[in-house]
């Protein structure tokens, strides 16, 4: 199973969004961190928008931020919004088009659909937060300023 781009930055642009916790992110700020476009940002913040996992706030010093605390958001939670299917085979979709003798009682279905699980399960048992934890200069690494900024510490040149 691979997942998606859109998914893959819905997840990043949440992160960006709790690492600035307090603050309203914008998304050319996000583009310019992940170096992808705006437009493809824009995209990905509706049915995030839609979901409840970010707030959208509308002006000239508006922007995004998580629509609940980052430890209330799953991958699962991202996954579920961002991805259009889950079918990890032909039977699993759901045009039922399929021309298998077995497919209503296949060990394949059954065992696809318990990885399937599985993965799911595993999803869910991470939080943004659990991401944005895990590295703690994150601020640094994603070019964010302000009170949560990341400061290396000062060299101070001997006196002369």
């Amino acid at each position: 199973m691979r997942l998606t781009k859109q998914t893959n930055y819905a997840v990043r642009m949440l992160m960006y969004c709790a690492a600035n916790e307090g603050q309203l992110s914008r998304i050319p700020e996000i583009a310019k961190a992940y170096g992808v476009s705006e437009l493809f940002l824009f995209k990905i913040l509706q049915p995030l928008n839609k979901a409840g996992l970010v707030e959208t706030v509308r002006g000239r010093n508006g922007g995004v931020r998580l629509g609940k605390p980052a430890a209330e958001i799953t991958l699962f939670d991202v996954v579920r919004v961002t991805e259009d299917s889950f079918a990890m085979a032909e039977c699993f979709e759901d045009d039922g088009m399929v021309e298998c003798p077995l497919v209503d009682s296949c060990g394949l279905n059954s065992a696809l659909r318990k990885a399937l699980n599985a993965f799911f399960g595993v999803l869910s048992e991470y939080t943004i937060e659990d991401l944005v934890k895990a590295r703690p200069q994150i601020n640094f690494l994603l070019g964010i300023t302000g009170e949560h900024e990341y400061r290396k510490p000062a060299v101070v040149a001997p006196a002369a």
